[in-house]
């Protein structure tokens, strides 16, 4: 499986974002997609996750309400909108596919784009 994400920049606090990540290969085999994200200086930390058939999803308490994870079956992408920026959510942001029934461990995982909010 290979991700391939994008839609990272630099916006204003309380501004909108879309990520998007795009897997291809073997995604016949994902049983669920993550988001995650890494401050400086920080540990890489889970967003928002999404079951491949998209019917369960799950957030962080830091995002729940302001961000949405979904998916497009037909484009084997995934999205997460991010709404209310605020500055600490300025990171770098991964997806990552997992084969297994867990939503918590990954085995595949894109380049990270990078999300800056300014004050």
């Amino acid at each position: 499986v290979q991700l391939q994400a994008s839609g990272g920049g630099l916006v204003q606090a309380g501004s909108s974002l879309r990520l998007s990540c795009a897997a291809s290969g073997r995604t016949f085999s994902i049983y669920a997609m993550g988001w995650f994200r890494q401050a400086p200086g920080k540990e890489r930390e889970f967003v928002a996750a999404i079951s491949w058939s998209g019917g369960n999803t799950y957030y962080a308490d830091s995002v729940k309400g302001r961000f949405t994870i979904a998916r497009d079956g037909a484009k084997n992408t995934v999205y997460l909108q991010m709404n209310s920026l605020k500055p600490e959510d300025t990171a770098v942001y991964y997806c990552a596919a997992t084969t297994r029934s867990t939503y918590t461990n990954y085995d595949y995982w894109g380049q990270g784009t990078q999300l800056t909010v300014s004050s």
